[in-house]
């Protein structure tokens, strides 16, 4: 018997880049697609056009790249939107803008303060704007969870006229339980018929954006939209992974159905977005949590001693995992081995990159005796975390006297100048980020500070995710530092932090105080 595919439509670039503290530059973006494509993603949603320079060029950067999968744009129901969408994935193989406008009585009244006949009007121009750029047009009705059927009849049977293809409803809040959405895709899958694609989107407020996304299923959408470990606004939306696993594990249930992922580039995938986010699943997160497939319990060792199938539904290898944290390579592996062990990590990294993290590697393989697979996503990852290099850490010596001030002194290299400050705080970092603060002269307010242990030991490598607030009116920046030394680790996320702000803003003069002084 034949099975239906389910189209995964992957919107980690987009919705799940609306994460608090997600944001991710050009290289990591591309970074990230590429290893979608790997993955088997039938649709990857690269970005909101219109929303910035930064995201046109990114997705432009990506339509240049991926091949396999469909490269898709997010357009509000506006011709700006969606001519920026449309000439951002002009060089894709294969393309989709993704248009969108509120449904719900709430929205249309309260945020629109449009009529319904007026926004059945505007998506109908939208759709037909966009087809002028692309075959292939999805329209969302967002909100549809709390929208009236009867409209998203009415509302979709106008833009399929208009040449949509693909109808999306999204549970954009997560308010739905799941026989609420089984009804709505039913009765809509069951009109729209074969003129389109149901597809669904489902937001996890209540914690049932997979459960949602399963029984859509079931009841004729033939897309889901969802994201790499869950990421997305809020509580995020419903997880790859999840969804995925789930189809692939119970048969039974879902024997009609399949898709086009490769399991085996899950755990990669999860691993690359974490180190790039700087946002890890919860230990128990289903299939990529740290406790995924840890046993505790006496009970279920035996078992698993005995016949692994006794307490684990999912092989490790199935989601491309090696649980035994494979030991890699050592100071004397050459650049090809390097770059062949990153290749099956899932990094495709440019010569100038590839260098740069060969360097890094080989500095870490003096220092620290055995490497593991996550040893080196983080280092590649945290190299491609960095903006343009405007401050440079040169040297830190912390000094954390119990019976007086804990200080810093740093050397920092702006301009092939040295510069060299010291500095007080109540804690040692809290004297690191003050000194570099005099040093640059742009003062930061710390929102968030993270460490974590990449891999297992005592000369494991600390990396350090900082949130870093420059000014008022531009969101928090976020900073990546990774060092065998948690101190160095946290100093090198803050710059880098403050890199990132200057690149945005532009503002590359220095602005140092006169106790600064160059060597």
């Amino acid at each position: 018997m034949s099975k239906e595919t389910i189209k995964i439509f992957d919107t980690t670039l987009r919705d799940g880049e609306q994460s608090p503290g997600a944001s991710m530059n050009i290289e990591e973006k591309i970074q990230i697609a590429i290893q979608l494509e790997k993955l088997g993603v039938d649709i990857i949603e690269a970005g909101f056009a219109t929303a910035s320079p930064g995201d046109f060029d990114a997705i432009s950067q990506i339509a240049n790249r991926v091949t396999n999968s469909t490269v898709c744009s997010l357009a509000r129901a506006t011709d700006r939107d969606i001519k920026s969408a449309g000439e951002a994935i002009a060089n894709a193989k294969t393309k989709r803008i993704h248009t969108f406008i509120a449904t719900s009585p709430i929205h249309m009244e309260h945020k629109l303060k449009m009529t319904p006949d007026e926004v059945i009007k505007r998506s109908v121009n939208a759709v037909s704007y966009a087809r002028e750029f692309v075959q292939d047009v999805e329209f969302s009705c967002e909100d549809a969870g709390r929208s009236d059927i009867g409209f998203l009849k009415e509302i979709s049977d106008a833009v399929i006229e208009a040449g949509a293809s693909t109808i999306n409803l999204p549970d954009t809040v997560g308010f739905k339980l799941p026989h609420e959405i089984a009804e709505m895709v039913k009765i809509m899958s069951e009109y729209v018929r074969n003129r389109a694609i149901i597809s669904v989107h489902n937001h996890n407020d209540l914690g049932l954006g997979v459960a949602n996304s399963l029984v859509a299923i079931t009841n004729g959408a033939r897309q889901v939209e969802c994201t790499i470990n869950g990421l997305g606004e809020r509580a995020g939306n419903a997880a790859l992974e999840e969804i995925v696993m789930a189809l692939k594990t119970r048969k039974d249930v879902f024997s009609e159905y399949q898709t086009n992922i490769n399991t085996k580039e899950i755990y990669p995938s999860s691993r690359l977005i974490a180190n790039i986010t700087g946002i890890e699943p919860q230990p128990n997160k289903a299939i990529v949590g740290k406790n995924a497939f840890a046993h505790e319990s006496g009970i279920h060792q035996d078992g698993m001693l005995k016949n692994r199938e006794t307490y684990e539904i999912i092989s490790p290898e199935d989601i491309g995992l090696d649980i035994k944290d494979t030991l890699v390579l050592g100071k004397l592996s050459g650049r090809a081995a390097f770059k062949d062990k990153l290749s099956k990590l899932g990094f495709h990294l440019s010569d100038e990159a590839l260098n740069a993290s060969f360097e890094r590697f080989k500095i870490l393989a003096d220092k620290k005796k055995e490497i593991y697979d996550d040893d080196l996503r983080a280092l590649v990852t945290n190299e491609m975390t960095k903006a343009t290099q405007i401050y440079e850490l040169v040297s830190l010596q912390v000094m954390d006297c119990s019976n007086g001030l804990p200080s810093a002194a740093i050397t920092i290299r702006y301009e092939d100048k040295e510069i060299i400050d010291a500095g007080i705080g109540d804690g040692s970092m809290d004297a690191i980020f003050k000194t570099i603060d005099r040093i640059s002269g742009y003062e930061g307010i710390l929102m968030d500070y993270k460490v974590k242990s990449v891999s297992k030991g005592k000369d494991a490598l600390a990396n350090v995710t900082v949130k870093v607030s420059f000014d008022e009116n531009v969101p928090a920046i976020i900073g990546h530092g990774l060092n065998i030394d948690t101190m160095l680790a946290s100093a090198r996320a803050y710059i880098g932090a403050l890199n990132s702000y200057l690149s945005m803003k532009g503002k590359l003069k220095l602005r140092h105080t006169d106790s600064s002084r160059t060597v």
